[in-house]
């Protein structure tokens, strides 16, 4: 009978260790799946891809008068941080122009390349009207050109848009917005 009750405590030992190997691989994987959940909500805003470059609707080329001066349009979009999301946010500024009796238009970044303030489209200004930075005295042409480059303290012209031509013989006017980086003689987008 001693050799009958020796022989019974090895397989409580197999039995023990398989219910403690399987408490601590199940352990584990109610531990580690909330946590790779908790990691990937934590991550997500650095792995999200931006929307920054997309093709904006703007306005109906109906409401664009074909008189050759621009006009200043809100780019409209929704903004997303890192956790939240808010629609119909204004993130810009941008001028279209259509010359009289076409039907193209020209769209224009509404920001200043020198030091990035908003400028002014002023009729009355020049001959057929001019673009004005309140904050250097920059002035530009109603196509965007600087009226004087070497006096000028604007390092480049304004900054010209695309505008999706399918979507404009439509009657719609959709442009790519994009901001530029301040101070440099190249247009360089802001990623």
């Amino acid at each position: 009978m001693a050799k009958n009750m020796e022989s019974i405590p090895p397989q409580e030992d197999r039995r023990g260790f398989f219910s403690k190997a399987a408490a601590v691989v199940i352990g584990g994987l109610v531990g580690v799946i909330p946590f790779g959940a908790g990691l990937a909500t934590l991550l997500d805003p650095i792995f999200r891809k931006g929307d920054k470059g997309e093709f904006r609707k703007i306005a109906a080329l109906d409401a664009i008068p074909d008189d050759g001066f621009p006009r200043r349009y809100p780019v409209i979009a929704t903004q997303r941080d890192a956790w939240n999301v808010y629609p119909n946010q204004p993130i810009g500024a941008i001028y279209l122009r259509r010359l009289p009796g076409e039907s193209t238009v020209e769209a224009i970044n509404a920001v200043c390349p020198h030091a990035g303030c908003f400028v002014d489209f002023n009729r009355e200004a020049g001959d057929g009207g001019l673009f004005q930075c309140p904050c250097h005295r920059s002035d530009f042409k109603p196509d965007g050109e600087r009226l004087e480059p070497e006096t000028c303290p604007s390092p480049r012209n304004l900054d010209t848009l695309e505008v999706d031509q399918q979507k404009l013989a439509k009657g719609e006017v959709w442009v790519e917005f994009k901001n530029f980086k301040a101070g440099h003689p190249e247009k360089e987008p802001i990623q």
